[in-house]
């Protein structure tokens, strides 16, 4: 049979696209096994002298071939990760293409390993693995495939899914492979972010995403991707080691996985089925791989390879070393017995937990046979991290070799099944099995410090210059690396250079985002501690705050959001140094001025724990802390400083709580292990342990208040005996509380221990007798919330200080409930759509901390149901929150890794980070002239605040109204305000003395504004007329005709004998201001008015709608000049240029388009490169626009600040506050200081850096 015509075709046209691209002899090993090529022909291509030719003699060998060959080849593209050439000789696949192919395109899409070089079929565990997997084919679940390591685990489990019908019935969403291996929390979130992009890849470029920032967000990410776009497919996680691993992955999908625990999957939910592998071969297939090295039959082997077999234990990857060898020596089968059978070689891991004895001796006699110098570079990977792939490019670079040589190399190891290869990516990537990274690290124990250094110098020695910024896999090695070489080599000096290098933190961020940052600082804390410990406390801070705009792309520029560190802090420092320097050539840059007054809000933040921190809590008399969560430890410390006073490796699983006894001498324990442990807290001795009783994860521990009666409560996700009490004195639980029939989430005792509040996913709390463990009452909180259909589970409970009211947190939301009558008081409704984790009550006050998993932490007043502060910090789920026995401090942790203390009356009276947005600024008109603000605070006061500090100048009393809005005076030094009940007053600064109070509105006042030097005070609102007051006199000229509120107004000339007012009826009206006549009266906009401006010489006047318009208008004729369109979002800011020229508007997409006034022509769209996670192109609304004096600058506000080369239309610089929605900036004069609030009413004083 000839090669079809179409086939032939596209060999010819793409010949040579292929013969450029492939590597013949990859492709070849593929071929052979289909039986298309022979091994005479393999030779006879092998021997030609380039890669070039050879591939040029495969496409002649293929054109005299038939169609089975091109088949062969061209699955052979697929396997090999020549997908792109794969794609092009598709047309020309022959219509009798065997199905398979498609089924060898899903495994290699999907990252399934190849088979080995050396492969032999083992049907009954393969069989096994399949008829598990069938179950998966109306329901997800888990399959799990255990066995010890090197027996063969994943090349089972890839051979299994090798089976079309298996992917046809249970699978037609494909199959998706993941190597885990041993990995901290930063790595399993790069690993995961990889696989959703890959998912995101496969479907289309609209549904690429930035890569999720946390593993929370990562879960549910993959969760949409598995369940909505990838329906039954299959998930497989490789290499397994820890059970928390496993969480990230329990999104009810179908997951095969394979590992040593097989009691892994346990912590998950979901059908579970298992599937032992047998530690070593049969005596069969040991031979038949032995056979397939040497090119024998297993029944032609000589005696020593039975012999050979027995003392390998039947070990694959043992059988497989002594097999390679064999095939280069195919005479030494009696030396490499007695090598085995001698046992000469040192016994090198007498500890570890691969119980092969014949291993050492293999990799030993591998080792050996390999040239000298070969050896010297074989030893040098002893230096490689565990499951670590590494590109042949970063061992150039260590070994000073041609990239080309590396790889010849390379082959030589994995030939000799010394090494692995991936060879399903580009560029190729290398790593050891376990075993042989364990022989080489235990060989060359006492050299490795040497071969770390030697590590670090090459790279010195590369890259002199600048680090490398490729991002490709070698790249990508040295920036996520370098740093554990230089720990292991001992090189602190070198270490602490460059980790406290702010252009360190720069370019690894950039290129690998925060995690792997943090995790460093973590890590090689003890190490930097040694030489300045302050400075690394500054770098992880300014990390733990920040690392959430570290993922942001574009990326940010690093020296400006350092700028925003404490001013004693290094990273400060460094900052403003650079600052100065790029400044001196035309960079912008901006100080916070004002950020000593928001400064330490938190007063410290601790690193305890290298995982997520699920429970913290005081010592009853304050001073110390203990903290637990995914690292599996439990940890105390000084409340004052953080200092480690005891670590305990706790438990086999996640610590998910902790609790100090009554008089601080005991720290008790519960884990997803569903053991509780009672610990010494001094000395860190175990002293009971309960594991016997509870079957399920033990969620929450609490002892009773008082000592004189010491009771363990404890909960957990049992069906039924999920609640108990334990006294220490008795070997099992004093009693067991029934009633809850769901996961019981948390226990708290009574304040007088009488009863224990328990909170469960049934949607109850229950409230137990203590004394005689019977239910005393149910509160059923499922009752008292929407939508009751649904699961309401009850997180948590905690009682007010006298014992009458349990509060609930349910959701979004918290429920206070009565204890007497079971009913709810009233719900303290956040306003948040993340799920509250946590409540607490202050024990000495009406405070109650809510935590949130949308990382915030909030302040309530029980008493009038009243939110009193936002504790701002943490970059992850706040999973708890609790007061201090004395109530003076607040803890917090959460999934960053870090405990938090805040000092609850500053967080609580501290005005700086609660003022309201709507706010005032009066600049000086002389030079570098005083500044003054003025806003609403969250107590209902008017503040005022002066100078670059942002000093509290004045502050007035509680209003009885909710103020609205706020203006200054110049002359006299004043300040007005108007309020939801329509009174306007105006206080002498900084006395507080009442000048005039004004009460011709009905209804909330929304704007107020000084004219003619102070004389006279306008205001607007929502009864929809303007005031006009001659203020001292408290003469009234009100101005009627608006149909709804009006927002807002403005002078129209620089007289000011005009007033251009506008409303949400899409109107815009002109008054004279001495008679109050209407002189104009424009139906401007189908909707709502949001903004409008004047020009600077007063001709022209700008207004933008929620129409998606901005129109511009003569101020002579009143007719509409320009007509502007093009936004899709409603425009709710303008602004002209100071020559008229220009105009800017900004819309509720982000987006911020400059306009030709003359021509009304588009000028520019500012960079549309900017999208956030809100798809927003500015962090939300783009709410008021700003031009330089010299028209070439626009500083936008949204999110977020900006600032923009109006010529260009690029962003030159971003400022991030750390709330968001900001409403305006105030500009001064010059265009160097700029004033702004947050919606966490933190005050931005930002000055240009000069």
């Amino acid at each position: 049979m000839v090669l079809d015509e179409g086939a032939r075709s596209c060999l010819l046209r793409f010949r040579r696209n292929l013969e450029q691209d492939v590597k013949a002899a990859y492709l070849m090993d593929h071929m052979i096994s289909d039986g298309v090529l022979s091994s005479e022909e393999e030779e006879r291509i092998s021997s030609r002298p380039s890669r070039q030719e050879q591939a040029a003699a495969l496409l002649e060998a293929l054109l005299r071939k038939d169609n089975d060959a091109f088949i062969s080849f061209y699955n052979a593209l697929v396997k090999e990760a020549y997908g792109d050439l794969a794609s092009l000789l598709q047309g020309g696949l022959p219509g009798a293409s065997s199905k398979s192919s498609d089924v060898q395109i899903v495994l290699s899409e999907g990252g399934v390993p190849q088979r080995p070089v050396v492969f032999v079929s083992r049907p009954e565990p393969v069989n096994r693995i399949r008829e598990k997997l069938y179950r998966l084919q109306k329901e997800s679940g888990w399959v799990t495939v255990f066995g010890m390591a090197g027996s063969g685990k994943s090349v089972l489990a890839a051979e299994a899914v090798r089976d079309r019908g298996l992917i046809e019935e249970c699978f037609p969403g494909g199959v998706h492979w993941l190597s885990v291996g041993q990995l901290e929390k930063a790595d399993l979130l790069v690993k995961i972010q990889a696989l959703c992009f890959r998912l995101e890849q496969n479907l289309d470029s609209q549904a690429l995403q930035r890569p999720p920032t946390s593993l929370d967000e990562a879960k549910e990410r993959l969760r949409f991707l598995v369940l909505r776009r990838y329906p039954r497919s299959l998930l497989i996680l490789d290499d397994i080691w820890d059970s928390t691993v496993l969480k990230s992955f329990d999104i009810h999908c179908r997951v095969l996985l394979t590992t040593r625990n097989r009691s892994l999957t346990d912590s998950v939910s979901g059908a579970k089925y298992e599937v032992g592998v047998e530690s070593g071969l049969d005596d069969h297939k040991a031979l038949e791989i032995l056979a397939l090295y040497t090119r024998k039959t297993p029944e032609g082997l000589p005696e020593e390879g039975r012999s050979i077999v027995r003392e390998c234990k039947g070990s694959p990857l043992v059988v497989s070393l002594i097999g390679a060898l064999l095939k280069d020596k195919p005479d030494r089968w009696g030396y490499y017995l007695r090598q085995l059978q001698q046992k000469q070689f040192k016994r090198i891991r007498r500890s570890s937990s691969y119980d092969y004895d014949a291993l050492d001796q293999a990799m030993a006699a591998s080792i050996e046979v390999l040239p000298d110098e070969h050896r010297e570079l074989y030893r040098d990977l002893a230096v490689l991290e565990r499951d670590v792939k590494i590109p042949a490019k970063v061992l150039s670079i260590l070994w000073d070799l041609e990239p080309e040589e590396v790889e010849d190399i390379l082959e030589e190891f994995v030939n000799k099944s010394l090494l692995f290869m991936e060879s399903h990516k580009r560029p190729l990537l290398y790593y050891l099995h376990d075993l042989q990274l364990d022989f080489l690290v235990e060989q060359n124990r006492a050299q490795l410090e040497n071969l770390h250094t030697k590590v670090v110098r090459q790279y010195q020695q590369h890259y002199s210059e600048a680090p490398p910024t490729s991002g490709d896999g070698e790249c990508l090695y040295w920036i996520r690396f370098l740093t554990y070489h230089m720990a292991k080599a001992n090189l602190s000096q070198e270490l602490s250079c460059l980790m406290f290098s702010l252009d360190w933190v720069a370019h690894k961020a950039r290129i690998l985002g925060p995690a792997h940052l943090l995790n460093d600082f973590v890590e090689y804390g003890p190490i930097l501690d040694k030489k300045n410990s302050g400075v690394r406390s500054d770098f992880q801070e300014f990390l733990s705050l920040n690392g959430h705009q570290l993922e942001q792309r574009p990326f940010p520029d690093v020296v400006q959001l350092a700028l925003s560190q404490p001013q004693a802090s290094e990273v400060y420092r460094q900052a403003l140094q650079q600052a100065q320097e790029r400044a001196s050539r035309g960079k912008l840059y901006f100080d916070w001025l004002n950020k000593s007054s928001v400064e330490s809000l938190s007063r410290l933040v601790i690193h305890p724990h290298q995982g997520s921190v699920y429970a913290a809590c005081f010592s009853p008399d304050g001073s110390k802390i203990a903290s637990c969560g995914a690292s599996k430890t439990l940890k105390v410390f000084r409340s004052t400083s953080g200092e480690k006073l005891t670590e305990i490796q706790a438990h086999d699983d996640e610590v998910l709580c902790c609790a100090f006894s009554p008089d601080g001498r005991l720290v008790a324990t519960c884990s997803s292990d569903r053991k509780v442990k009672v610990w010494n807290a001094q000395r860190g001795s175990l002293l009971r342990v309960f594991e016997e009783e509870h079957e399920e994860q033990v969620n929450h521990c609490q002892f009773t208040n008082m000592p004189r009666r010491l009771l363990l409560a404890t909960c957990s996700n049992d069906n039924f005996m999920n609640v108990k009490l334990w006294n220490l004195n008795k070997p099992s639980s004093q009693n067991t509380m029934f009633g809850h029939y769901g996961p019981v989430n948390h226990c708290c005792f009574s304040p007088n221990d009488a009863y224990l509040s328990t909170s469960s996913d049934d949607g109850t709390v229950k409230l137990f007798e203590v004394s005689s463990a019977n239910e005393w009452k149910t509160i059923n909180v499922r009752e008292w919330c929407a939508d009751a259909g649904e699961e309401v589970p009850v997180r948590c409970s905690t009682w007010t200080g006298d014992g009458k009211r349990v509060v609930c947190a349910v959701r979004s939301a918290v429920l206070v409930m009565d204890v007497e009558t079971s009913r709810m008081l009233f719900e303290i409704r956040t306003g948040r759509l993340s799920m509250v984790q946590f409540c607490h009550v202050c024990p000495t006050s009406n405070l109650l901390a809510i935590a949130f998993s949308n990382y915030a932490v909030e302040l309530w007043d029980l008493e009038d149901n009243k939110k009193m502060a936002d504790c701002s910090g943490h970059l992850s789920w706040v999973q708890r929150v609790q007061f201090s026995p004395d109530g003076s401090q607040l803890l917090s942790c959460a999934d960053d890794q870090t405990v938090r203390l805040w000092e609850t009356n500053k967080v609580h009276t501290t005005s700086a980070v609660r003022l309201k947005r709507d706010s005032d600024a009066f600049f000086s008109p002389v030079e570098d002239g005083e500044l003054m603000v003025s806003a609403a605070d969250n107590r209902n006061r008017v503040q005022v605040r002066a100078g670059r500090a942002a000093s509290l100048l004045f502050q007035s009393e509680e209003m009885a109204s909710r103020i609205r809005c706020t203006c200054l005076c110049g002359k006299p030094p004043a300040v007005a305000f108007g309020t939801e009940d329509g009174t306007v007053q105006i206080l002498a600064i900084p006395s507080g003395k009442v000048l005039a109070t004004l009460l011709e509105h009905t209804r909330t006042v929304l704007h107020c504004q000084f004219v003619h030097a102070g004389q006279t005070l306008i205001t607007s609102s929502e009864d929809t007329s303007i005031n006009v007051w001659k203020w001292r006199s408290s003469e009234c000229l009100t101005l009627r005709g608006h149909k709804e509120q009006v927002r807002c107004f403005s002078a129209l000339s620089p007289a000011e004998t005009r007033l251009l007012s506008w409303s949400f009826d899409g109107t815009v009206k002109v008054w004279e201001l001495e008679s109050g006549e209407e002189l104009q009266h424009i139906e401007a906009h189908q909707g709502a008015i949001l903004s409008c401006h004047v020009s600077p010489d007063g001709r022209l006047f700008a207004t933008a709608s929620a129409d998606k318009t901005a129109k511009v208008w003569h101020c002579e004729s009143w007719q509409c000049v320009q007509k502007l369109r093009g936004h899709q979002d409603c425009v709710r800011s303008c602004r002209f240029s100071w020559d008229g020229r220009r105009l800017a508007t900004g819309d509720d997409g982000g987006e911020i388009r400059l306009w030709s006034v003359t021509e009304g022509s588009l000028l520019k769209i500012c960079s549309r490169d900017g999208k956030d996670g809100l798809d927003s192109l500015h962090g939300g609304w783009v709410t008021d626009l700003h031009f330089s004096p010299d028209d070439s600058l626009l500083v936008s506000t949204g999110g977020y600040v900006k600032w923009w080369d109006v010529d260009k239309g690029q962003a030159l610089q971003t400022f991030y506050p750390t709330g968001s929605a900001l409403k305006k900036t105030h500009v001064s004069p010059d265009f160097s200081t700029f004033v702004t609030i947050d919606n966490a009413g933190i005050l931005y004083v930002l000055r240009r850096v000069a």
